[in-house]
């Protein structure tokens, strides 16, 4: 089984390096630009079903990637953005943000979900994606907060390094699932 994974395009928050997990903001002009590009990779790629956020950014990502493809959009609210509590629509600089990323047990920004939290829910969604999906080659569009769970889904990551790994926008990781574990080829 290979998963295919995307981060939508960008939004306005991502160009502004602000905050943007729960927000529900679509993507601009850049993001569609993105989108249409990364529409065009994903015909060559023979994925079989495309796994969607339902978050704004991601739905529109995935609707110009099914305009090209033709690939149906299976909605799946378990990978909806990192809820960033208090942080959110703030600077990825404000003070204490990138810390609380890699203090896995507390709620991020006080009010949000802690990383055991978001690891719980997109664990129990891949779990299921494969379960039910694993003669297919699946294409997930989600975010940067989740691509980085699913990364360490499939690979070891040191703690050091969790914080600051990250994907861009409409770039496509590539993860190969064979019976006896997991194979990366990111």
């Amino acid at each position: 089984m290979k998963i295919y994974v995307t981060r939508h395009g960008q939004t306005d928050f991502n160009k502004q390096d602000r905050i943007l997990g729960t927000t529900d903001m679509d993507i601009n002009e850049t993001g569609l630009q993105q989108a249409h590009a990364l529409a065009e990779k994903v015909a060559g790629l023979n994925a079989d079903i495309m796994i969607v956020s339902p978050m704004k950014r991601a739905q529109t990502t995935a609707g110009i990637v099914s305009e090209k493809t033709g690939l149906e959009i299976i909605t799946e609210p378990r990978l909806r953005e990192w809820n960033y509590g208090e942080y959110e629509t703030h600077s990825r600089f404000t003070e204490g943000f990138e810390e609380n990323k890699v203090n896995f047990a507390t709620r991020m920004g006080k009010t949000g979900e802690s990383v055991l939290q978001l690891a719980h829910r997109v664990y129990s969604a891949l779990d299921d994606i494969i379960k039910n999906y694993s003669d297919k080659t699946v294409l997930i569009v989600c975010h940067g907060g989740v691509c980085r769970i699913i990364n360490t889904y499939f690979n070891d990551i040191k703690t050091e390094d969790f914080a600051v790994w990250m994907v861009n926008n409409c770039d496509i990781l590539e993860y190969n699932v064979q019976e006896d574990g997991y194979e990366n080829r990111c």
